[in-house]
This record gives structure tokens, sequence and C-alpha cells, in this order.
């Protein structure tokens, strides 16, 4: 009887370092000049479609929730078939994946995440775009402008907000400048505003013109759960390095709480990544044109100023730009879920 007894337990020991064998997850050393991006594109995984998971494994070693150390070693995440671009593609069109060609071939497929924004509608406006570029300065050696990048932000940010059920309107649109992973973004001067406007020249006009598809749109979705997101990259001092900061309606109370969530999380974002650093974005109110008359409560972003060296760090990093993303998708789940 004692035999059996051992052999079971034998048996049972080695059956469970066989199941733990087998559960053993893929780990890599990350190289100098690695992201997370680049990293997960090396093992010919979709890096979008495996960024979050990505990210919950290798908490603990990453820089600001987002930047590898070289020479530390990083959990792949597990997928369910032998995975390639196509693979997970194909996997990820079996659950009910959707292709958006505003996003870029490499980008288009957005796969559902959950459905904590049915029934809301998103307005997503981003600065400048068509005859304005913007702010313009040189990064080494070639011009970048704020348009391209804050265009690039919103494009992640309605990717984000679409893998959560909501439905998004992208105001400003490029044809065919989708999701792009580099640190200089070419300039372009063909966007248009939704579905097919021609950008006016002059500055009032396009912000009017703005305007009036918004609040079309949002009269069109009257009864709806909807909000505006506003986002520019700032133009200040090469000296002057800022934080985002955030602005609303001085008399809406929801553009207020939408602010508010968004600035709330990037502060717990901070706190959790960059203890040793303090926060210093704000949210206020302010009197400006697209603030003041368009129709859904409206959260209007700053994501940096672009001719400062460390704000080109946050504002130039395609990895820092699909944190900016992922940040305030998390601010606006957490505003719809504080709703009244």
């Amino acid at each position: 009887m004692i035999f059996f007894k051992r052999l079971s337990l034998l048996v049972f020991l080695v059956f469970t370092v066989q199941v733990k064998a087998q559960d053993t997850l893929q780990t890599v050393v990350a190289e100098r000049g690695d992201g997370i991006i680049s990293l997960l594109r090396k093992q010919k995984l979709n890096p979008y479609d495996y960024f979050d998971d990505f990210v919950k494994l290798n908490s603990k070693n990453l820089r600001d929730s987002v930047h590898l150390y070289a020479g530390k070693k990083y959990i792949i995440p597990k997928v369910k078939q032998k995975d390639t671009v196509k693979s997970a593609v194909k996997d990820n069109k079996l659950k009910g994946g959707k292709e958006y060609a505003i996003f870029g071939e490499k980008h288009a497929l957005v796969t559902s995440k959950s459905k904590k924004l049915a029934g809301t509608v998103y307005y997503l406006v981003s600065g400048h775009g068509g005859p304005d570029p913007g702010a313009i300065t040189n990064y080494r050696g070639k011009v970048i402008a704020e348009d391209e990048y804050a265009y690039d932000v919103t494009l992640r940010l309605a990717k984000e907000l679409l893998s959560h059920g909501a439905k998004v309107h992208i105001i400003v649109r490029d044809p065919d400048d989708g999701i792009r992973d580099s640190r200089v973004l070419s300039i372009d001067k063909d966007e248009v505003v939704y579905p097919k406007k021609t950008i006016p020249l002059n500055q009032v006009q396009r912000l009017k013109q703005r305007v009036e598809v918004v609040n079309d749109l949002y009269i069109k979705n009257k009864g709806k759960y909807q909000r505006l997101i506003v986002t520019h990259v700032d133009s200040r001092s090469k000296g002057q390095n800022i934080d985002v900061f955030f602005y609303h309606h001085e008399k809406s109370k929801n553009g207020k709480r939408l602010a508010e969530s968004i600035h709330t999380t990037f502060q717990k974002k901070y706190k959790k990544y960059q203890p040793n650093r303090e926060y210093k974005g704000t949210f206020g109110d302010r009197r400006l044109y697209m603030v003041k008359n368009t129709l859904p409560a409206v959260a209007y972003i700053e994501i940096g100023n672009i001719k400062n060296k460390k704000d080109q760090k946050r504002i130039l990093d395609p990895e820092n730009r699909q944190a900016l993303a992922k940040w305030i998708s998390e601010g606006i789940l957490l505003d719809y879920e504080n709703k009244k």
C-alpha cells in the first residue's frame, strides 16, 4: 500500500513538472535600442495585439510603463497558435476583430477588449492640419510639425476607444497617414475634415468648420453619451519643459469631470512609474474657441512642447505616443464609470 502511495506521489510530481514546463513562458533579452513594438515584431507578433499583455507581464521591469532596459529579460506573451503577424490577424478576426483603413495597413485590425463604452460616442479632433502644420521645429536635421504628432496620438486613442465598444468619429483625417511607428513623421498637407471637407487656410474658418461638424454629429446622436477630445502639441520656448495638461469649459460639470478623470489617471501613472518625479500637469477652464463653441462636454489636451528636448522624448517616441493614448483612454473609461 505504501508502495502505491509513493508511486502515485511520484506520478503526480512528474505530471506537475511536465505541466509547468508546458506553461513556461518564453523570455528574451532586450538589446540596446529595443522597444516593446520592435521586440514583439522580432518575435513575429503583431505589436498592437500583444502590447497590453506584454506590459502586464513585465510591468516591474519597465521604465515609465513602456520603456525597456537593455540587458534585462522580458516575458513574451503566450499565443494560442504558432504565431506570425498573419496568423495573429486571422485569429483575431475570428474573435470579432474589425479592420479600419484609417489606421493604416499594419494597424487596421481592432480587436475587442471589452464593451465598457458600448453606446457611447466620442469625437476626436487633432490640432491644426491641412494648410496649417502648427509649430515647426528641427530635430536632428529634419523638420517636424506638431499636427503630425497630435494626429498620431489621436489615431492611437481612437483605436483604444473602439476596442472598448465606443463609436468614434475622427474629425481631422489623413487619407494615407495611419498610425506610424517612426520618430520623425513626414509632413504633408492633405488632411481633411470629416467626411472629406477641405480645410480652410483662415484660422477662424478652420475652427468654425470643426465646430460645425462636431455639433451637427452631436445633434444626430442626441440622447447618447457623447464626449469630445481635442488633442494638441503645445509650442513654447525651447527651454520650457511641460507636463501633459487639460482644459474644459468653465460652466460644464461633465467637461470638468472628464478632464479631471484623465488628469487623475496621469497623476497615478506618474506616481507609479516615475515615483521620484513630481507630475506638474494641471487641468482647468480656458476660453478656447473649440471649448466654448462645441456642444459635447470636452477635454482639451496639450501633450507637450514640441520645441523642448525633454518633451520631444515624450512626443517623438512611438511607444510614448502609445502610452499617452492608453493613459488618456483609461481616464476616459474612469470618467464613464463615474457618470451620474
